[in-house]
């Protein structure tokens, strides 16, 4: 048995023995955390599995409580006329809980208590969905108004992409840049960076704001797979680290790698920590920029 199945094996115990009972909170991810020694994630796919359970929902501004959510408590009754706005809002809560591989028509469907084909009459399609999914959640972070400065513009912009990715884990993965969708809340973002860059000719200004773009969402997309993985197995990236160095030691002393070992000698330990990789990796961006304007 798993860590989180571990967990949720506990809870599921103590809401049937009635130790928690309807309308209860449960023990937040915090908590959990804290009593169970395991990581967020951990924590958090413990609570996501008694939620497919519907023993538990998700309560704004009280917390995860015990029963099933209000919608699916309603399903046989009648109900309100649904509105684009609470499709969107249900996408994006099965996708910031499970990933987007989890979302599909008939989920969201299930979620609302209505049928598959009710739903296109407000988004059309998965598609659709998901570019609207993509707007919502960048406009939940308003770029306000960029600095006179070209490099803090630039940055202001990709740090408030790099926000975005941070709440929305899916989001990094929805976004195509080969096939850019059009997403209404993103284009004054793109039109900042191109404002920002008037000091470039205009292949080379296009083509800087789309190397930002790819480096803010390649970063992310990293975030996102390293969340799956720790979701998948419960090992966190320094454990994974760790399990591993004993054999990556011995892969470099048997080849010629003078520079790795160099490294990691005299007990080098780096901090893997995206925020700071992120901050580097951006740093660096905007002084290559700054020295092909010079």
């Amino acid at each position: 048995m798993t860590q989180y199945e571990t967990i949720a094996a506990e809870l599921r115990r103590r809401i049937v023995a009635g130790e928690l009972k309807p309308g209860d909170r449960v023990p937040s991810t915090r908590a959990l955390v804290r009593d169970f020694g395991v990581a967020m994630a951990t924590a958090t796919k413990a609570l996501q599995t008694l939620q497919a359970e519907r023993l538990v929902h998700p309560s704004p501004g009280v917390g995860t409580v015990v029963g099933p959510p209000p919608r699916a408590a309603r399903r046989h009754q009648q109900q309100p006329e649904l509105n684009r706005d609470e499709v969107i809002r249900t996408g994006i809560e099965i996708a910031d809980a499970e990933g987007l591989a989890a979302l599909s028509m008939r989920r969201i469907a299930s979620e609302l208590g209505v049928s598959t084909m009710a739903l296109y009459r407000y988004v059309g399609g998965k598609d659709v969905l998901v570019v609207q999914m993509v707007d919502s959640a960048i406009g939940e972070f308003p770029l306000g108004t960029p600095p006179d400065d070209w490099r803090e513009a630039i940055a202001m912009v990709a740090r408030v992409h790099w926000a975005a990715y941070r709440r929305h884990l899916w989001l990094a993965s929805a976004i195509s840049l080969s096939r850019p969708q059009l997403v209404p809340r993103l284009l004054p973002h793109t039109d900042a960076v191109l404002r920002a860059l008037r000091g470039f000719e205009k292949s080379a200004a296009l083509s800087t704001m789309i190397s930002l773009f790819a480096y803010v969402r390649g970063v992310a997309l990293v975030m996102e797979a390293e969340a799956q993985a720790e979701q998948d197995t419960g090992v966190t990236a320094d454990e994974w680290v760790t399990e591993q160095s004993g054999k990556l030691g011995a892969m470099i002393a048997m080849g010629d790698l003078t520079a790795f070992r160099e490294l990691l000698a005299d007990g080098f330990d780096y901090e893997y920590d995206l925020d700071k990789l992120f901050e580097f990796g951006l740093e660096v961006f905007l002084d290559g920029l700054s020295a092909r304007l010079r």
